[in-house]
């Protein structure tokens, strides 16, 4: 079990990313020194480092000192002038899912992954099992909590890259198999090939949605708990009332009601994990009714279904960027408002997704009543591709407009409509800068 000094300063080399933030804010609350670098951009992340009094610096080799242990962004290549400066001073250096893989041994840890559905399902096991024993946390929308007397760790764990090979967690909660990330992953079975090794870690137990096809051919040394809606389940939902509160539902655990749960958060996708945590909490020996009323206090997560009134409109952002989890978004959308016109706007992200999944985006689009688009974010990765935001465009079914930053008019005239903005990229600056317009021109009728 790795052990880590708490008289070095812990010094992250890209502090502003979502992960890299989250781990930092875990060290802060575990009474360790941490301090980062990043670019002077400002971004969401550093505004709980700010709050926290954690010092972050512009990237300079003259930033490393004697006395620090250095923890690098996955984003930042080898010859990167810290990354360098580190070695050369002889200062211990890992990255952060090596890291992350030897903190988590010193707790009960629970890793959470799938192509969908991790970061909300994280957050919520982070609300309920905090709220339940000691815990320290860490989600993929850069939240992150420590607590120096933890004895539970609850993450994320990213496939991409096989970066979640780093972890060998007690519980491996799996929440679907798609096929994402094709810039990385050849195919839907290399996906589950990187999960099934994932699946081979787990020390206690696997928690797998068993309405997944790939799921139920899981090979394990340690028992899995399948979770869903169908009876066959170990532990599974039923009686479910979806109303524009959120959902209701019997869960039931081997054949016998273990109780019933209110959830206030959307969709059925969202149903699906809170068996899963569930299914961990019971595990973990908790009861009912304490996980009942902590499920009942839950209000999601960074950027997932996040909500916000204007005059009339109702403006959601989301993080969905694949066409399982923009399904599911226009799903939650249309239970908490039923009889409202919604709206999709959506920015692909990476060329290389696009093309791999553009005919599942315009079907998944096309169950809104109007779709916009907004141009492919491009990443670090991938500046230019062999498509366009057009080829989409002209198959979603009914029709889409591209907008932008300069081109807002076709969202101004909506009254009384739900408007999605969805994508892993910029997309929200787009939806904040559309409530300012829009604000100004309510403000100017009257």
């Amino acid at each position: 079990m790795e052990t880590f000094d708490k008289s070095l300063i812990y010094y992250f080399v890209g502090i502003k990313g979502t992960g890299m933030s989250a781990l930092a804010l875990v060290l802060d609350g575990e009474g360790y020194q941490v301090q980062g670098s990043d670019v002077a951009t400002y971004f969401f992340t550093q505004q709980e480092l700010d709050r926290r009094q954690i010092p972050i610096y512009e990237f300079s080799a003259d930033n490393l000192k004697e006395g620090m242990f250095v923890i690098a962004g996955n984003a930042f290549p080898d010859d990167h002038p810290e990354i360098q400066r580190a070695r050369e001073l002889g200062l211990p250096l890992m990255r952060y899912h090596d890291f992350l893989g030897k903190l988590i041994e010193n707790y009960t840890s629970i890793a959470i992954t799938g192509s969908h559905g991790k970061t909300s399902t994280t957050g919520l096991m982070a609300h309920i099992l905090s709220k339940l024993a000691p815990t320290s946390y860490l989600i993929g929308d850069g939240t992150g909590s420590g607590d120096e007397a933890a004895t539970y760790f609850a993450l994320e764990a990213c496939e991409y890259r096989r970066h979640f090979l780093a972890y060998v967690p007690d519980y491996a909660i799996i929440t679907n198999v798609d096929f994402d990330h094709p810039d990385y992953y050849q195919s839907i079975q290399d996906v589950f090939e990187a999960i099934q090794t994932f699946a081979h870690q787990a020390k206690k137990a696997i928690i797998a949605c068993g309405e997944d096809d790939y799921l139920r051919q899981l090979e394990a040394e340690v028992p899995v708990h399948y979770y869903g809606f169908a009876t066959d389940n170990e532990v599974y939902a039923a009686n479910i009332e979806r109303t524009t509160e959120g959902s209701s539902f019997d869960v039931y655990i081997h054949g016998e009601k273990f109780g019933r749960f209110d959830s206030p958060v959307y969709g059925k996708h969202n149903i699906l994990n809170v068996l899963a945590v569930i299914t961990v909490a019971y595990l973990e020996g908790f009861s009912a009714d304490k996980i009942a009323e902590e499920l009942a206090s839950y209000g999601g997560v960074k950027r997932r279904f996040s909500t916000r009134e204007l005059n009339q409109l109702t403006l959601i952002d989301d993080y969905a960027h694949h066409p399982s989890e923009i399904k599911a978004t226009i799903d939650a959308a249309h239970q908490k408002y039923p009889d409202r016109e919604i709206i999709a706007v959506f920015q692909p992200h990476t060329f290389s997704r696009t093309v791999a999944l553009l005919n599942e985006f315009a079907n998944a689009l096309s169950v809104a009543d109007q779709v916009y688009l907004v141009d492919i974010f491009t990443s670090a990765r991938e500046k230019e591709g062999d498509i366009s935001i057009e080829d989409l465009a002209n198959l979603v079914v009914g029709g889409a407009e591209i907008i932008s930053k300069d081109y807002l008019t076709p969202l101004m005239d909506y009254q009384d409509a739900v408007i999605l903005f969805m994508g892993a990229g910029d997309i929200d600056k787009l939806s904040r800068q559309f409530e300012q317009v829009y604000s100004q021109q309510v403000a100017n009728k009257f």
